[in-house]
């Protein structure tokens, strides 16, 4: 068994003002992700202009954000979000979905190609392979903020999380940083670095992060509130990963049928 290392959520307090951890990875996300695809954008990766890559990022940055939260109070907080609707703006309370993030992304980009004549597959092909870095990031924040654990385990590298009682569990968020932050970021950026059907690469994220997600969520702790909700197994995080494994399935048959 490991010992949890003790790390405040607050990375920097200049008085009133408090700087969290989380926060900061999503920064780091954001600037990889524009960092990346500026240099595509050089290599003429993509139609548009490096400048424009600005413009990306900030439509899926605000889309994260927005669809992230909206998504948490929809998937995991529906009755609290009834009774308090003005919850959904406490965003200092903490609460992002990826599935919502995900949602927002799509109709935020599909915004931003409706507006700078884009074709709509591009754009997202092209912004996929620049996800996962963010993606790994969130989950080393969730795991300095000692959430979303695992469940209980006697491996040599379980661990007892704050709140979660004295029983080692799954260091889940290091699984989830690992799988769908390295491991997705290094398998998408081979993928892609050669010509590809449109929709092909996108299909290739939805395929593997579903997978990675769904396989995941066997060692993490269902939300207290939600428990296991079908077939006596399936968490909400399963429930909403199969989805996409079916639409990258789809979404690579469409791409090289095309092609």
């Amino acid at each position: 068994m490991l010992a949890y290392p003790d790390i405040s959520p607050v990375a920097l307090e200049l008085g009133p003002l408090k700087i969290h951890w989380y926060g900061i990875m999503y920064l780091i996300g954001f600037a990889a992700a524009w960092w990346l695809g500026r240099r595509r954008a050089e290599r003429r990766e993509w139609p548009g202009s490096p400048a424009r890559v600005d413009d990306l990022i900030f439509y899926g940055a605000i889309g994260v954000v927005l669809g992230g939260r909206i998504g948490y109070m929809l998937f995991y907080n529906f009755d609290i979000w009834l009774a308090d609707p003005l919850r959904l703006l406490r965003v200092w309370e903490g609460g992002m979905s990826f599935h919502g993030g995900l949602i927002g992304v799509l109709v935020a980009l599909w915004l931003f190609a409706r507006r700078y004549q884009f074709d709509y597959g591009t754009v997202i092909d092209f912004i996929a392979p620049l996800v996962p870095i963010g993606l790994g990031a969130g989950r080393l924040g969730n795991f300095i903020n000692g959430e979303l654990w695992g469940r209980v385990s006697d491996l040599p590298w379980a661990m007892p999380f704050p709140g979660a009682g004295p029983l080692p569990r799954h260091p889940s968020q290091l699984y989830e940083f690992l799988l769908e932050g390295v491991v997705l970021f290094l398998l998408l950026w081979w993928f892609s670095a050669r010509p590809r059907p449109r929709w092909a690469v996108a299909g290739m994220f939805a395929l593997l992060y579903g997978l990675f997600r769904f396989l995941v969520e066997f060692v993490r702790e269902p939300d207290a509130h939600l428990g296991v909700l079908a077939l006596g197994w399936m968490s909400m995080g399963q429930i909403l990963s199969l989805p996409l494994l079916l639409v990258g399935l789809l979404l690579l048959l469409h791409a090289y049928r095309r092609a």
